[in-house]
């Protein structure tokens, strides 16, 4: 149901944070800070080197990371939905290891993974964070380790200790205290041979030799810099699949730098003979931040004169605003009004995913045209051609957050100031409105990846992509997509490990390389809204690029709430594999 919801349903003041954070580089001066910054390990998850730290980052945050350890090449996505919760999903590539000659020939090894980490405590002036986490609870479980770990903060030092099991353990330095409970707790169970995972071994879990770890982050005085010395919980010496490595040192030596607020590099000297790199990428979805995009237009600059006359505003070419609305705040303009003391906006987003980015553009944009009196800058959001929701900013609050000194009291006071309501109609001066063209169209490259299988890791295909909408109305459109491949190598699919269910989406390689020239879409859809709360959608037609059939959605979205409740329901029917008009018969 994303056509029928409004940007935003998360935290109102983490929702005006972004904007300003977008809008207002004053507010995050380069500045040393005084504790070290949670930064990601080898694995992906926050932490030191190899070992895990009892850190969480920010909840909402997003990262992809990759991190290259000679044999081992890490890279996978970390997500932080709650401030306690922290999890991993990952592959490793072990680069002297095979995949599988009879079905992969000269593939390396490949092994996916899923981690987790639990905060338990909260840090305070007396009392260390502390955390509890596994790795590679999943697959193979080549890589399983358990851990307990603390970390505390003094001035611009966080220091870790922690207990681990099995991968973590591996030096197996201390007696595994949980022993002292239950024999058991002294073996680890192996998996059986020839085991390809599946399942969570929890059985083996807090099992086996243990061994203490730790480490020291330094915040440098150069903000951009952190210095990791990490002491490894692991000897190398029981590696998986009789890949023990060299260790000179269990001392792990790194360096972190940011670039910027969406980028890290990593660098690194571990085993006391091997070097480490590594790149994380991330960005704060609950704060709707994200890397900016280059073709981005760059931001309006804010007014610097006095606020123009009523006079000036009744001159106002109206149509001109609508067009820059739309070029640079991405909003294609239905309405321009007044009323009494607000200028207002309604229109449909086309350009921005994070509606702080648009919202403070058009702020930017209106209060070089609104007059002297006009108090409150107001967008109205249309989806789907449904007004659902309005964002009103006050003028003079945006002006003194987002200018270039603008500081901490002047962000809170526009927090506080920040309306984000229903969208309801009422009483207004039009100033200006246009009906916009029914027929909208656009092209780009389009692109799709299967990973992990046998015949290749990554199976792709590139195309150019022709995308096209025709509007009825407000609420009824369709919508289509020609697509031609210019680059694939789904030919070399080959192994469909066989199964008693009917197939839904093996066939990759017949829909990937029947015919270079395909019509992946071509729906009709009409959506309205059913009450204060609630919508509709009902479509049918060639839905995507496997399937056909009709269905239709309900959504229960109250405003300004953390939770929406959605239905589905479709029918569906495969299509012939050149993705014409054709279905399959089975």
């Amino acid at each position: 149901m994303r056509l029928l919801s409004p940007w935003g349903q998360g935290s109102y003041r983490g929702w005006l944070a972004a904007s300003l954070i977008a809008f207002a580089p004053a507010l995050h001066a380069q500045q040393a800070p005084v504790a070290p910054r949670p930064v990601a390990g080898d694995f992906g998850g926050i932490g030191l080197l190899q070992m895990p730290s009892a850190r969480m980052a920010e909840a909402g945050e997003l990262s992809v990371h990759f991190s290259k350890v000679d044999p081992y090449t890490r890279y996978g996505l970390t997500l932080q939905p709650f401030d306690w919760l922290e999890a991993t999903f990952a592959y490793t590539d072990v680069s002297n290891r095979l995949y599988g000659p009879a079905i992969a020939g000269d593939q390396s090894y490949k092994d996916k993974g899923f981690d987790f980490k639990l905060r338990l405590f909260e840090e305070t002036a007396l009392r260390p964070q502390v955390a509890v986490g596994a790795r590679d609870i999943g697959g193979t479980g080549l890589f399983s380790g358990e851990y307990l770990v603390a970390s505390k903060r003094h001035g611009t030092l966080d220091f870790t200790l922690g207990l681990g099991w099995g991968y973590l353990g591996n030096a197996d330095n201390v007696a595994n205290p949980l022993g002292w409970l239950d024999d058991r707790f002294d073996r680890r169970p192996g998996r059986e041979s020839g085991d390809q995972g599946g399942n969570v071994n929890t059985d083996a879990w807090f099992r086996g030799p243990a061994a203490l770890f730790g480490g020291v982050q330094w915040q440098t005085p150069w903000a951009p810099l952190q210095l990791i010395v990490e002491y490894d919980g692991n000897d190398y010496s029981n590696e998986p699949q009789n890949n023990n490595q060299d260790h000179d040192s269990p001392f792990n030596l790194g360096a972190v730098y940011r670039v910027n607020d969406w980028l890290d590099l990593r660098a690194g000297w571990e085993r006391g003979n091997t070097a480490m790199i590594g790149v994380t990428l991330h960005a704060n979805l609950a704060r709707r931040s994200a890397p900016p995009k280059l073709t981005d237009p760059p931001a309006p600059p804010l007014r610097t004169g006095p606020r123009p006359s009523r006079a000036a505003e009744a001159g106002q070419d109206w149509a001109l605003i609508a067009r820059e609305l739309e070029a640079n705040a991405g909003y294609r303009v239905s309405r321009i009004a007044r009323r009494e003391r607000e200028l207002v906006v309604e229109g449909e987003q086309t350009r921005y995913f994070h509606a702080p980015k648009a919202i403070g553009r058009s702020a930017r944009i209106l209060d070089h045209a609104a007059a002297e009196d006009v108090d409150w800058l107001t967008v109205v959001d249309h989806r789907a051609g449904m007004p659902v929701a309005e964002t009103s900013v006050n003028r003079d609050a945006f002006r003194a957050a987002a200018a270039e000194d603008g500081d901490e009291d002047a962000l809170e006071t526009l927090i506080r100031s920040l309306e984000h309501n229903d969208a309801t109609p009422r009483r207004d001066t039009e100033l200006f409105a246009q009906t916009p063209a029914p027929l909208t169209w656009g092209a780009g490259l389009g692109y799709r990846q299967n990973l992990g299988g046998p015949d290749s890791f990554i199976l792709y295909q590139l195309s150019a992509n022709l995308d096209a909408e025709y509007r009825f109305a407000p609420g009824t459109w369709l919508a289509g997509r020609l697509s031609g491949n210019l680059a694939n190598n789904f030919d070399r699919f080959d192994y469909d490990a066989p199964s008693g269910l009917p197939r839904v989406r093996t066939d990759l390689r017949s829909y990937w390389t029947e015919s270079d020239l395909t019509l992946p879409l071509l729906q009709l859809t009409h959506a309205r809204r059913l009450g204060t709360e609630f919508f509709g959608m009902v479509y049918g037609g060639y839905l995507e690029s496997m399937f056909a059939g009709f269905g239709g959605e309900l959504l229960h979205r109250p405003m300004n709430s953390d939770w929406a409740v959605g239905l589905d329901l479709n029918w569906v029917k495969q299509r012939d594999f050149d993705q014409d008009f054709g279905l399959r018969n089975y």
